[in-house]
């Protein structure tokens, strides 16, 4: 099986990690490795009233946050790369600065160094020079910036539509392709030619 590793940390969104599970767990190919902050899961209770059990049950092997000695926080375990959704920009800026005193950001750099594939969807508005700095740092170094824009040319009418489109296309990343929302250019995924798109006026 591909292995691909999800971390959660506690920015708002937690229910972009959670997804992603769910559809990992629906392709069946892939063995998932969970990290969650005590951050997030503390998020996640706010949030969704979820209990962490629930996440834990999709993951193949959950991760303790404080135990940087985990199978995924050595080089030579291999995985297809990593996902940090939501990623808060504490643990951003600790993978920028190599700061790797907790799993999910020693997860992180272990990806880095060994140019595998690290997607961070990185929950805060607005951005700093500081932010922008640290995303361009990573950028250089390989790292996939991904914040969880909605899009809209799929026509979402749920709240799981936008997040599933933001899933889908973080999967892609790491080479998972998940028809899980209209793409662009297929069916649903663009109006047809002169299709006339009305505004809900109501």
């Amino acid at each position: 099986m591909k292995r691909s590793i999800i971390g959660i940390t506690g920015a708002t969104g937690t229910i972009f990690g959670w997804r992603l599970m769910e559809l990992l767990r629906s392709e069946g190919d892939t063995e998932i490795h969970l990290v969650m902050s005590q951050s997030a899961k503390l998020t996640l209770k706010m949030e969704h009233d979820v209990d962490p059990g629930r996440l834990n049950e999709l993951a193949h092997e959950v991760h303790a946050p404080g135990n940087i000695g985990a199978a995924i926080s050595s080089g030579s375990f291999f995985s297809e790369g990593m996902i940090v959704a939501p990623c808060s920009i504490k643990t951003m800026s600790n993978i920028a600065s190599g700061n790797t005193g907790d799993l999910i950001s020693r997860a992180a750099d272990v990806i880095l160094k060994e140019r595998r594939k690290l997607v961070l969807a990185v929950r805060e508005t607005p951005l700093h020079a500081g932010h922008l700095e640290n995303m361009m740092k990573l950028t250089r170094l390989g790292t996939v910036i991904f914040p969880p824009v909605p899009a809209f040319y799929n026509r979402p009418k749920t709240l799981q539509d936008v997040v599933d489109q933001s899933c889908m296309r973080m999967l892609d990343q790491l080479g998972v392709h998940l028809e899980s929302s209209p793409r662009w250019g297929e069916e649903g995924g663009v109006p047809a030619v002169g299709q006339v798109i009305e505004m809900d006026k109501s």
